[in-house]
């Protein structure tokens, strides 16, 4: 297949390009540098820039994957929230726009979103068919992006819309930012320690992109792994792989102080669970929390 995507030198991106290619798979990156590729299956295309007409390089395109968007990291000032908010509109207007030029259009749009989109709850868990419980700015990040990207399906093109949780990874990423006070003993539970972690390993989460892929799914899916754990939880099981002691809380109220509105990424959560991918028989190679810091920080 031929495949587009957006965002693909990013953690996620990087991941999922990887993953196609090893499938045999030509994979096209729009980007705003072009540059020469290292792999015959490997393109680079321009796109966003003032004269870029990246419909002339994709004829043929069998799918599309739009991760493009500005990262919710930082303290997030109004300047900040705005870089967030329209950085997404702007790259899926585009996507849109190329997707309508395109004679031969691909048979399914993947479009990133995230758990964010339920807004947070320590009781109720979250499949696909769950409606939002309240709304934050993040929530209305994820509803807004939905919302534009759900225009692809009067195109006639399938529309996947991946809800991601937090992704776990070797480098980088949110493991690495919740490693850091362990390493220097210094670990325990964040606020009320209630709060869930609807996490994945980035491996699945590629995989799961893929399946959105290769499959006939439609719609919200939850990038997330079946057993989700509270804050409390993350944090004991994360001391016991590194042997490093679970004990020095972090009080909420200096959480708020040092992020600000940001803190809501660490001090409130969402139980959400993947009930599409497991009804379409996706199978997780990391279920458990276990399994997938063990392989991560082996």
């Amino acid at each position: 297949m031929k495949i587009a995507i957006t965002g693909g030198t990013g953690l996620i991106g990087s991941a999922v390009t990887n993953l196609l290619l090893s499938k045999n798979h030509d994979v096209y990156i729009l980007t705003r540098s072009k540059k020469e590729a290292d792999d015959s299956k490997l393109h680079y295309v321009e796109w966003l820039g003032d004269s870029s007409v990246p419909e002339k390089e994709l004829s043929g395109i069998d799918a599309f994957i739009n991760l493009a968007g500005e990262s919710i990291n930082g303290r997030w000032t109004e300047e900040k929230k705005k870089k967030i908010m329209e950085s997404r509109m702007k790259a899926t207007d585009e996507v849109l726009r190329i997707l309508d030029k395109l004679p031969e259009k691909p048979s399914v749009l993947v479009n990133a979103s995230a758990v964010g989109y339920y807004g947070t709850a320590e009781q109720e868990r979250f499949t696909e068919r769950s409606e939002p419980k309240n709304e934050n700015f993040l929530s209305e990040v994820a509803q807004k992006w939905e919302q534009k990207a759900e225009k692809a399906s009067e195109l006639g093109i399938r529309t996947v819309l991946t809800r991601f949780g937090v992704i776990l990874s070797e480098k980088g990423g949110a493991l690495s930012q919740i490693e850091m006070p362990y390493k220097f003993f210094a670990g325990g539970r964040i606020g009320s320690g209630r709060q869930w972690i609807s996490w994945i390993h980035l491996e699945d989460a590629a995989r799961l992109i893929a399946y959105a892929i290769e499959s006939d799914i439609e719609g919200p899916l939850n990038v997330t792994a079946p057993f989700p754990v509270q804050n409390n939880d993350f944090g004991k099981e994360l001391g016991e792989t590194i042997k490093r002691p679970h004990w020095l809380p972090a009080p909420a109220f200096a959480i708020k102080t040092l992020l600000g509105e940001m803190s809501v990424l660490i001090l409130e959560g969402q139980h959400a669970y993947p009930e599409k991918a497991l009804q379409g028989g996706f199978q997780f190679r990391f279920s458990r929390l276990q399994e997938a810091l063990k392989n991560l920080l082996k």
